[in-house]
Formats: structure tokens, sequence, C-alpha cells
């Protein structure tokens, strides 16, 4: 096989890497010098004992042959790059992050399956599909890194993709999962290779015509506006955002831009959010991982609570508008181990309110 400009046995190494991280069903391969090749499996770090430990010459030819000239320039002089990998021999494609630690290279690479599942296939819940039916407003997900939260925006995209006539612009970094069009017209644009940047892409999408537009993630304050703005002209605006519950993620949103701004924000907000999913990816007994979510649909209590400065008052309004959908955290854990899906070791490691979370298991 060929990557980069010419074969050589590296090239071998990386395939087999990527094959056995395809194989062992892993999300991430990890390569840091002095160390094996590390996979990470249900969440967990596996060490590839058998395996040399990874030398400062093999992360350099890594980075030679995954990247492209562009990109290896941008590595040197931003220190960083995000950058995605297609392992065609087996149609396979891989996010990646190439970082230098110590003064050498490592790689950060995380598999991106090619079928995008449904939203009951990745067992999230169904209230979800509303979402998808909206024709404008603004919906976040949210979680930490490594959450699925990709994985869950792909779907929603998808699901639309296949029951509705619409124009979708997506705008990553990079590109992950790749859809095929089906009933919509779908373009995906890779910030650095199709657009300078998020907020320059999100720009411009008011002249493209877009019904659809799914932002990758929100990393400032104008990428965060303008997604509000288009949310507001009839747009439905999909995003991500690095927060560990919907009143966390208001509060971010808010927050990020000046004082002087934020009570017009928060009136934006009220007016055109319509949700925020708040995931966990937790282990399953059975292996693998199933992901806990905090749904936040906003109702009219909800839009009042943000319009107010309210925040802190979401989650009552979570807890007490079941029958709308809604759903929060220690609920989600709690049916799971109830179900037996998940340990309450591990439900208590990812609740954000563990005296809580054991009563409702009890009761």
């Amino acid at each position: 096989m060929k990557f980069g400009n010419s074969p050589t046995p590296f090239h071998k190494e990386i395939q087999e890497l990527l094959e056995i991280t395809i194989e062992e069903k892993a999300s991430d391969l990890h390569l840091s010098v002095g160390q094996p090749p590390v996979l990470r499996v249900a969440g967990k770090l596996v060490f590839l004992g058998k395996k040399a430990p990874v030398s400062p010459q093999l992360t350099k030819e890594c980075a030679a042959a995954l990247l492209s000239e562009e990109q290896r320039i941008k590595l040197q002089e931003n220190k960083e790059i995000d950058f995605s990998y297609n392992l065609e021999e087996r149609d396979a494609r891989f996010r990646g992050n190439i970082f230098y630690t110590m003064g050498n290279l490592s790689v950060a690479l995380r598999f991106i399956p090619q079928e995008v599942l449904s939203i009951e296939a990745l067992n999230l819940p169904l209230v979800l599909h509303q979402f998808t039916r909206a024709s404008q407003g603004f919906v976040i997900i949210a979680g930490p890194s490594g959450h699925g939260k990709s994985t869950t925006l792909a779907s929603m995209i998808d699901e639309i993709n296949h029951t509705r006539a619409e124009h979708i612009i997506t705008i990553e970094d990079p590109i992950e999962y790749m859809f095929r069009d089906d009933k919509s017209v779908i373009d995906q644009r890779e910030v650095t290779k199709d657009t300078k940047s998020f907020a320059s892409a999100l720009r411009v999408t008011f002249r493209q015509d877009p019904n659809v537009i799914m932002v990758g993630e929100m990393r400032d304050a104008e990428t965060i506006g303008t997604a509000l703005t288009a949310a507001e002209t009839g747009h439905l605006v999909f995003a991500t955002l690095h927060t560990n519950s919907a009143a966390q993620t208001v509060h971010r949103i808010v927050d990020s831009f000046p004082a002087e701004q934020q009570s017009q924000v928060r009136a934006q907000l009220s007016g055109s959010l319509l949700g925020v999913v708040s995931q966990r990816l937790v282990p399953r007994i059975q292996g693998g991982l199933i992901p806990a979510c905090e749904v936040l649909m906003v109702n009219s209590a909800a839009a009042n609570l943000i319009r107010e400065n309210k925040v802190h008052e979401l989650p009552l309004v979570i807890d007490t508008s079941v029958e709308e959908g809604m759903l929060s955290l220690n609920r989600a854990l709690a049916s799971l181990v109830k179900i037996r899906e998940i340990t309450i070791q591990d439900a208590l490691k990812y609740s954000l309110n563990p005296t809580e979370l054991r009563t409702l298991v009890r009761g």
C-alpha cells in the first residue's frame, strides 16, 4: 500500500495499527514517544504491550505520511493540527490530531465508522426525533470530549437527509462522517481546507440558501452569535459545546459575550433555542458504551428562565417536565442501572449529583 509519496516499512506498520484499531472496535489510537501504541476500547486505555515503544522517528514519519504538504507546514507553525484521513483499503476514516509534546510529535487518531446510525440504533432518547422535524431554531449537543457528540449530530442530520428535501450545510474541523445525499442536498465544508474558520463559513451561509446548518464546534463568541442569528432568521441550526449540562451550556453561551451584550443574547436564546442534549458515554456491563443523556426541551417556562437570567432553575424545569420528553442525567443513569445496562459504580462516576442518583436507584 502507499501512504504519502512512497512505500516504506513504516507504512506497513501504521496500516497494521489502523487495522488493529478497527478490528478491536477501538475508538482511538494513541502514539506517544516512549510508550507502546495505545488503544481506547469501551472508554478504557489498552496498551499494545507486544508492540515496541513508539520512537520519535515513527511519529515524524506518521506526520509525513498522513498530512498534506500544506498541513505539514501548519503543524510546524502552530505546533498542532487537526486533520482527517481515509484508509482506502478498509474504506475507513479517521479524525486525527498531531501535536508536539516535550519536543517530540504525538499522534491521536479517532476511528469514524462509515455507517451513520439512527437515533434508535445509538440508544439515544427518542425525543431527539422532534428536533429533526423542526423547521427553524437552535439545537445544541453538549458533553465532554469523546462522548459521542459528533455521532449524535450525524445521526440527526442523516435523519433529515432521509426524510426531507432540504439544503444542509455542515462546517466541520475536520469532516468526520461522510453523508450521501438522499432527499436532501448536503454540502460539507472543512475548516482550513474549504473555509478559513467556523465564523467566516457561518457568515457566508446566508448567501448559500441553506435550510439546515450544522456547526461542528462553537469556539468563540463570533461563531455563537452568527449561529444564533441564523437560528433566528429561519434556519435550523445544530451545534456542539464542551459543557456538562443544559444550564452550563446556556451560561457558557451568555458568558462568552461582553456584559453589555448579555441581556440581548439571553433574549435571542430564549426565542430561538429548541433544546440542549448533554450526553455521556458510559461503559456497559456487557461491553461497549451506551449514552446517558440530559434533555432540555425549551418550553415557555425554560424560555422565561433563560430570559430572566435564572438559568440555575433549569434543572427543576427538566425534572417537572418528563411528560414533554425532558430527561435529567440522573434519571437517565438510574434507568440504565435498573435495567442492568450499567453498574451503579459507573453511574455514580458520571453523575453530577451522586446523592440524588442513589435515591433514584433505590426508588
